[in-house]
């Protein structure tokens, strides 16, 4: 711990850590560079993550080997800036996922909802970048217009939960906002999320699938679900991303909100990264190049998440070619 202390930080960039999921698949070898384990399907790859059961690596430099949870522990004020003291683990949680059949329909409790999330978790907002379609796509956000709680547990009881579910096709680089309390699911569809560090989960319905690791169905959480959904949220859709900058790149804003703002930048110039006193993780979905700091070059992939901490503040992105980025960080106020 000694010696992490004194380690100047530097932009970190992340180790993937892949996870089986029953309705996963093998589309993640396009996205990331690290190869994909075995040959089953794999649902999720955590890209950054401050978990106890899956805490990120970092990849390469003077720290390699040390988790996320290590720097937070030893290097608060460097690592989060004005964030420090605001959360005791790192507040955001990267990940690509390849939904081959279908997620389960499920919901994640708010922060107004404390009786039903674990001692040291919170509320768990979330949205997704849309990376790769297939034919029978879908996105799953929200309820229809007359759903209400009897009509849902009515559906459960007749197996027609899809019929109370708000959906739509989605798109190439289509972005959704999922609030904490909003019902969902996904088929067919390959995405990159970002969400609170939380890992509450509450399945309300799951298609009738059946894990072929245990040959059962999976459990259902329907009183949970039922406590913390917010029937009032509406029907999800994919939100119109605000165009900031064409120059020297292209910046989009895709999502703000009071949990994490995302934005996407895409072009071939070399361009500025400025952290502003907060810590900003870049996440690359195509192409290749390097960041520039301090005298020193740090390359990057398709794949690769790198952190930069709050101390870092500005560096330069030279490409390598065209890239696309997305850029997330957490507001600080």
């Amino acid at each position: 711990m000694v010696a992490l202390r004194q380690t100047p930080l530097y932009p970190l960039r992340f180790e993937p850590l892949y996870q089986y999921r029953l309705w996963g698949g093998r589309r993640l070898r396009n996205f990331l560079a690290a190869p994909l384990p075995g040959d089953g399907p794999i649902g999720e790859a955590w890209l950054l993550s401050d978990r106890d059961d899956h805490p990120s690596k970092v990849l390469d430099g003077a720290l390699k080997g040390a988790t996320i949870r290590q720097l937070m522990e030893t290097s608060p004020e460097q690592l989060m800036g004005k964030l420090a003291g605001r959360f005791d683990r790192f507040p955001l949680l990267l990940k690509f996922l390849d939904v081959q059949t279908r997620l389960s329909v499920q919901v994640h409790p708010s922060d107004a909802h404390p009786e039903l999330i674990p001692a040291g978790d919170t509320g768990k907002t979330e949205a997704w970048v849309v990376l790769e379609t297939g034919p029978d796509s879908r996105i799953y956000a929200g309820l229809k217009p007359n759903a209400d709680a009897a009509a849902l547990l009515a559906a459960l009881a007749e197996d027609s939960v899809a019929e109370q579910l708000a959906s739509f096709t989605p798109e190439l680089r289509d972005t959704v906002l999922v609030p904490a309390g909003t019902v969902h699911s996904l088929r067919d569809i390959v995405v990159f999320e970002v969400q609170q560090n939380s890992d509450v989960t509450f399945r309300l319905y799951d298609w009738d699938q059946i894990d072929p690791e245990t040959g059962q169905h999976r459990a259902l959480q329907v009183a949970q679900s039922m406590a913390c959904i917010d029937f009032s949220e509406g029907a999800g859709h994919a939100v119109a991303p605000l165009v900031e900058a064409t120059r020297p790149v292209l910046r989009e804003l895709l999502i703000h909100c009071d949990q994490f703002q995302v934005t996407r930048i895409s072009g071939q110039a070399a361009f500025q990264v400025e952290a502003a006193g907060v810590p900003h993780a870049l996440v690359c979905l195509a192409g290749a190049g390097s960041l520039q700091y301090a005298g020193a070059s740090f390359p990057f992939e398709v794949g690769d998440a790198l952190l930069l901490p709050a101390v870092v503040e500005a560096c330069s992105c030279v490409p390598q070619g065209a890239v696309c980025l997305l850029d997330i960080s957490v507001p600080a106020a």
